[in-house]
């Protein structure tokens, strides 16, 4: 669980900025004292450093939440939503200060940090209108003088654990959820970048939260086994590698919990001869080299028919040509990958696709940099002619790495893609609106592009894909969300005779 992340089990010394946990409404050092450096990527040095949860602090904040939840689950639709409407108001007027944040610990540009905070703050609006989407449904006289109906109530204290990569998008997609539909959460955000997870929660007691319904818990793997096996979590949501998320989904649910991990990709973008070329090689650099490639929706495989191949490749190397690889604060295209372990382990793969007889067209290790030498860094780099047995093609690298694979035709590209082990994202480029609907209902991926390279789906729809890029059934967000986060209650009922309220003619008043 902790990656690249170098631990200390030493107490940090007191010139040391130390992140503290988020409970009951304020920071709380917790008993551990095991810390873990928080990195500037952009500098490649420490600049602060966060505490890592033992078993006894998550079990602490579980009962924070749990006393907190008895209140918050019978706070009024009203009230719930009033929390949501000033938080999603405090967080736009504030958006800069979070994306600072994020430029900070992850290194993304700023412009792709406010992109991140946009698109969580779509999944805040949705759940703002938790008032038609918790609705149950009302059966008049099923039987003489019996009616049925459904209750949609919250499940209780819940748990997030969230990535690096996104370190606000991911936690606002779904706690946003789990408190409108009136449950208390954990959040336990990457050790990477955990900053922005203890701005949101002041964020939401400025808001109007009460203290305790969400907490903040910094750790490793300890305090994710700690949260997948606690009998007072009723659910947890994750996303993260394969790997991880098989191992979250079994855990939790052998403890009898409810469940949805979102797991890596390897996403694929079919180029057709019709096709638009220009669009097509725009597309390819922005979604392969957005965020340095540390996205699961990234585009790391474009599968170009042999006809078009070449005019393909050639455009996008022109396009990488003009990016700017540096510091996020300074107006750069792509920033640096979050760790020095990743960033080597990524440019390891530029030696293995030469030796498995791929062509390096454009090498990231030769870049120049906008910013400090001692930084994360690694420039957008393009592989053509990459064999499908190579681990270049089979790995998720997770960064700035895009490959060519040189197809004869439709039928060979929806092949391979559907030969995959993950099922996250996919697209395709043509003009051609009959090759088009077909690939949309052939492929076997869970969120398809056409002419669009990262198909995320808007907030009113759900987020997930298939086979090993999700375990469990509830995608993230939309009508999924709302289900996931809580539990139908089926009422049958009969009244022998009408009851009365008593007059008051004035409207009802929301409290």
């Amino acid at each position: 669980m902790t990656d690249s992340a170098t631990l200390t089990e030493e107490t940090p010394s007191a010139t040391t900025a130390v992140l503290d946990h988020w409970v009951d409404g304020a920071p709380w050092s917790g008993a551990s004292a095991r810390t873990a450096p928080v990195f500037n990527p952009a500098l490649g040095r420490v600049q602060r450093e966060v505490r890592l949860a033992s078993t006894a602090d998550v079990d602490h904040a579980v009962a924070s939440a749990n006393a907190a939840w008895a209140q918050w689950r019978d706070a009024s639709i009203a009230k719930r939503q009033t929390v949501m409407f000033a938080f999603r108001e405090l967080l736009n007027e504030r958006k800069q200060e979070l994306a600072e944040i994020l430029t900070a610990e992850h290194g993304k540009v700023i412009s792709d940090a406010l992109g991140e905070i946009a698109r969580g703050m779509e999944v805040v609006e949705f759940a703002c209108g938790l008032g038609h989407l918790t609705k149950g449904a009302y059966s008049e006289n099923v039987s003489t003088g019996v009616d049925v109906y459904t209750l949609k109530q919250p499940l209780g204290v819940v748990g997030i654990i969230s990535p690096f990569n996104f370190p606000a998008m991911v936690p606002l997609w779904f706690f946003s959820i789990a408190l409108a539909a009136g449950n208390a959460v954990i959040l336990k955000p990457s050790e990477k970048d955990p900053s922005a997870a203890n701005w949101m929660a002041a964020l939401l007691k400025e808001a109007g939260l009460p203290d305790g319904v969400l907490n903040v818990v910094h750790g490793d793997k300890e305090s994710v086994d700690a949260l997948l096996e606690h009998p007072d979590v009723r659910a947890i949501s994750f996303v993260g590698s394969t790997p991880i998320a098989k191992y979250v989904y079994e855990t939790a649910t052998s403890h009898g919990k409810r469940v949805q991990a979102l797991g890596g990709a390897k996403n694929h973008m079919l180029v057709l001869p019709d096709a638009d070329l220009d669009l097509a090689a725009d597309a390819a650099v922005n979604a392969g080299f957005g965020s340095a490639g540390e996205r699961c929706m990234a585009i790391s495989v474009v599968l170009a028919v042999d006809s078009v191949a070449d005019a393909f490749v050639a455009k996008v190397s022109e396009r990488m040509g003009t990016l700017r690889t540096g510091d996020g604060t300074r107006g750069c295209d792509m920033g640096p990958l979050i760790t020095e372990v990743h960033r080597d382990k990524v440019a390891s793969y530029i030696d293995v696709a030469a030796s498995d007889g791929a062509s390096v067209v454009v090498d990231g290790r030769d870049v120049e940099v906008d910013g400090d030498p001692n930084g994360f860094w690694l420039g957008p780099t393009l592989i053509d002619r990459v064999p499908t047995s190579s681990t270049v093609y089979t790995d998720e690298i997770f960064g700035p790495v895009l490959s060519v694979v040189r197809v004869d035709g439709y039928e060979e590209g929806l092949g391979i893609i559907n030969a995959g082990r993950y099922g996250n994202g996919t697209a395709i480029f043509t003009n051609d609106g009959g090759a088009a609907r077909r690939f949309q209902r052939e492929v076997q991926v869970g969120m398809v592009g056409i002419n669009v390279p990262i198909p995320v789906p808007v907030a009113y729809h759900s987020f997930g894909g298939w086979k090993a890029s999700l375990f469990g059934d509830a995608k993230a967000y939309g009508p999924h969300g709302f289900d996931f986060f809580t539990q139908e209650k089926a009422v049958t009922s009969r009244w022998l005779d009408p009851s009365h309220g008593g007059l008051n003619l004035g409207f009802p008043q929301h409290t």
